[in-house]
């Protein structure tokens, strides 16, 4: 079986959540840089990765990396990577995205186009042809240059690995998938234990709490372009994890996490999606105002995302809003809460400062996680 260096980007400050899941599927990591952690693995690990990662944005064969200051170089270094080895005469091949930082290549469409001709050079005098129809199975490339250093990956996944398939509908500013699973795996949060999201939208959070719960592979229900590999990855791999992901799922489990939200609409938005994903009985949403946050459980935890007042009308909301949160909270005395926001007011306005923060990025907007932590649940006794 071939073996691989895989690398598996992420949001920017969750970089030690996927480690984790990668130690958890039993791989041993290689490097961890600011948004990406590579692993080693073999055509089995490149599925399962796929297929169980949660906080991932995608899984990629790493090609080879080498230095290049010029063009000149650039071309060179890519025209001496081993494309044949991954690529058919028929394959549809190209440089989906570049990113550059501090280093003297930083063009982005420059640099996809120099790595295109650089590929199409080498492989004409492999396949010994001048002309590629590529009209063959899909092979889109990253390139990420760091300080003249150029890494090249061959993305196995396609569409990014937060797109789960079960959100057909979203609220007006979702948070990401594989965000939310990687919020709520910085918390003690098990699914035997209460999770409330007050703002929940279109119902991520909650659902991939459930998700976890129910031992559901994020990855279960959606395909993956290295499916078309098959001289790449055996088409039996595929199916192979598939098989140990539904193996794993339980949904006889008993639950209690809950979604609020102030728009009705978006409560059956958050139904319709939670169906999607098969845990609508996991999970009991209701119209609710953060005002009337409350439940007669100890020890539980709020897990969400609300508004930041990223538009101006909603600015002068904020710290009413933030104070109210800070409220409700209080008198929830042995819970914790946990939540994302870019409002700069938020430790002031909940009244409280964070136990804990992280520095996040939720798409290009630096938000912070605040991780407030109540006392710890006594032991059950023998």
């Amino acid at each position: 079986m071939r073996k691989f260096e895989l690398i598996v980007p992420c949001h920017f400050g969750m970089e030690a959540v996927l480690k984790r899941e990668i130690d958890d599927l039993g791989y041993d990591i290689s490097e961890v840089v600011d948004g990406r952690v590579t692993f080693l693995g073999d055509e089995e690990a490149l599925c399962r990765a796929n297929i169980f990662l949660r906080s991932a944005e995608r899984v990629l064969i790493k090609i080879g990396s080498f230095h290049a200051e010029s063009f000149e170089e650039l071309f060179e270094g890519t025209k001496a990577l081993p494309w044949e080895e991954y690529i058919p005469e028929d394959g549809r091949f190209w440089v989906t995205k570049a990113a550059s930082v501090k280093s003297r290549l930083f063009s982005p469409s420059d640099i996809q186009s120099v790595m295109k001709k650089a590929m199409v050079e080498r492989l004409k005098g492999i396949y010994h042809v001048n002309w590629f129809q590529e009209d063959g199975a899909e092979f889109p490339l990253r390139v990420f240059l760091m300080k003249d250093q150029v890494t090249v990956g061959l993305d196995s996944t396609g569409v990014s690995l937060h797109k789960r398939g079960y959100r057909k509908l979203v609220a007006q500013a979702p948070i990401a998938e594989n965000l939310a699973a990687a919020m709520i795996m910085l918390t003690p949060w098990n699914g035997e234990r209460v999770l409330v999201d007050p703002f929940c939208g279109s119902g991520t959070i909650p659902i991939e709490a459930a998700m976890m719960a129910a031992n559901i592979a994020p990855g279960m229900n959606r395909d993956f372009t290295a499916e078309d590999w098959p001289y790449v990855v055996g088409k039996g791999l595929w199916q192979d994890a598939q098989e140990e992901a539904e193996d794993l799922v339980d949904l006889e489990i008993e639950t209690d996490i809950q979604g609020y939200d102030i728009d009705d609409h978006m409560v059956e938005i958050a139904r319709e999606n939670a169906k999607r994903a098969g845990v609508e009985k996991l999970i009991h949403f209701q119209r609710r105002d953060v005002a009337q946050l409350s439940h007669p459980k100890k020890y539980g935890f709020i897990i969400t995302n609300p508004p930041y007042g990223e538009r101006l009308r909603d600015k002068e909301e904020m710290p009413a809003l933030y104070r109210t949160i800070g409220e409700r909270f209080r008198l929830l005395d042995t819970w914790s809460m946990y939540l994302i926001s870019a409002y700069e007011g938020a430790e002031r306005d909940i009244g409280r400062k964070a136990d804990r923060n992280r520095k996040i990025y939720n798409g290009m907007m630096k938000a912070y996680y605040y991780q407030f932590l109540g006392p710890k649940p006594p032991r059950a006794k023998q």
